[in-house]
């Protein structure tokens, strides 16, 4: 009996044991798993973060600026083209003008002081022909002026002076041909602008009342498209308005020259007449 307890003691103890030790490796295990698994997890956060920003910089990659052309277009086509093609002629016609009257009057700049010296060397010796001769290939409307009084030398001084005046007065018209096309086009081009505005804001309005609702995406992009009419018009007018205010400079330049070099010019003549 002693000998049976004795055994199923000992059975029970090692059973036990054994228990505990199969416990303690498998808790192992579970514990080795783990920090594998933890091991693992941290490895493949950073692997996924650099997927991440290796995705964020592809999109990145992917939004490329567009060109300033293409800007353009983009805006000419959300303006509509109705109300933008106008802007764009009255645009091309103003610079046409301007680039027309600036030609015009560069060929118009003289050497006044070259010619009155001229003049003067030639009616000193009594060539009239060989100053009108100066004259004419001379480019310029000072020299037109002047090849009208030459034309009257044998003329009391009231008729030359007339001549003149009175070619001066053509000539200095000649000057500002064209320059009220240009104010024209300054005026027109804000004009036709605020006119798509208000249109384009008209049909805002009507799609608002349309989807019976005051949506901000309605209104935002109604109101965007119908001043973007507006703010090319106003960027034309201010394109047009720096090259007509040089324009406006330079024939005053212009114009002041020829009174100056006219007054001396007719000193000239009175001086050789008199002798």
């Amino acid at each position: 009996m002693k000998k049976l307890v004795t055994i199923l003691a000992v059975a029970g103890f090692l059973t036990f044991g054994l228990n505990n030790v199969v416990k303690a490796q498998d808790a192992a295990t579970n514990a080795t798993s783990e920090q594998t698994q933890v091991a693992n997890d941290e490895n493949a956060a950073p692997a996924e973060a650099t997927e991440a920003e290796n995705a964020i910089g592809l999109e990145e990659e992917v939004v490329v600026e567009k060109p300033f052309h293409q800007v353009l277009k983009d805006k000419f086509i959300e303006g509509g083209p109705g109300w933008m093609t106008p802007i764009l002629i009255i645009l091309i016609l103003g610079l046409a003008l301007v680039i027309e009257r600036i030609i015009y009057l560069n060929l118009s700049t003289t050497n006044t002081d070259t010619l009155l010296k001229g003049i003067e060397d030639a009616l000193a010796k009594n060539d009239v022909e060989g100053a009108k001769e100066l004259c004419r290939n001379t480019r310029g409307p000072v020299a037109s002026v002047f090849y009208q009084g030459l034309d009257r030398y044998n003329e009391g001084i009231e008729e030359i002076e007339k001549a003149v005046v009175s070619y001066g007065s053509v000539q200095t018209a000649r000057l500002e041909s064209n320059m009220s096309w240009i104010g024209f086009c300054i005026a027109v081009a804000p004009s036709l602008g605020f006119l798509g505005t208000v249109v384009g804001m008209v049909q805002a309005f009507d799609e608002i009342e349309s989807a019976g609702d005051i949506s901000p995406t309605i209104v935002a992009g109604g109101m965007k498209v119908a001043l973007i009419t507006t703010v090319t018009g106003l960027i034309v007018a201010i394109i047009l308005q720096i090259f007509y205010s040089y324009l406006i400079s330079k024939i005053d330049s212009l114009v002041t020259s020829m009174e100056n070099a006219t007054i001396n010019y007719m000193d000239i003549i009175v001086a050789n007449k008199r002798k």
